[in-house]
């Protein structure tokens, strides 16, 4: 297995890989996500790849995409409030439901560890859904703690 930025000839497998995402998190929260979607068109992700702030790295074997990282490199500003740093911002990682147990999620998350690391990123940040226990349990071994929770009220009981 190799884990490398992604090209344009990964769009087929990455689409493959953002619609089981969608799913996982269609079937937890269905009043919030809509099946059978994907996050991103084939043209935006085209537009995402060849942007350098934005890196996408995948995870392949014998040409099948088994995973991706989607990243998203940010220099906070001195704003009056926080100290001027950068850092990577995980936006999104899936490994293919028939790849899942082969350690394929530990290779791309440390992969991108080391690229931010080269990028002398201060931190990496992700948000994750508390819907997803595999991916919560996941991240939390990988070294991740919780920075900020979101919280939310659902009004008039929909």
């Amino acid at each position: 297995m190799e884990i490398r930025r992604a090209e344009f000839k990964d769009i087929k497998g990455i689409m493959s890989l953002l619609y089981q995402v969608a799913e996982v998190h269609h079937k937890g929260r269905p009043d919030i996500f809509m099946g059978g979607a994907s996050k991103y068109s084939e043209s935006e992700l085209a537009d995402i790849i060849a942007d350098n702030s934005t890196p996408i790295f995948v995870a392949e074997s014998d040409g099948d995409i088994l995973g991706h990282a989607f990243c998203v490199l940010k220099e906070t500003g001195e704003n009056g409030v926080l100290v001027n740093h950068k850092s990577l911002y995980i936006d999104d990682i899936c490994v293919d439901e028939n790849a899942r147990g082969r350690h394929v999620g530990t290779a791309l998350c440390k992969h991108v560890l080391a690229f931010a690391k080269e990028q002398s990123c201060y931190n990496v940040t992700l948000n994750v859904w508390t819907l997803n226990d595999g991916a919560m349990a996941f991240y939390r071994a990988m070294g991740f703690k919780e920075q900020k929770i979101t919280m939310e009220t659902i009004i008039d009981g929909k």
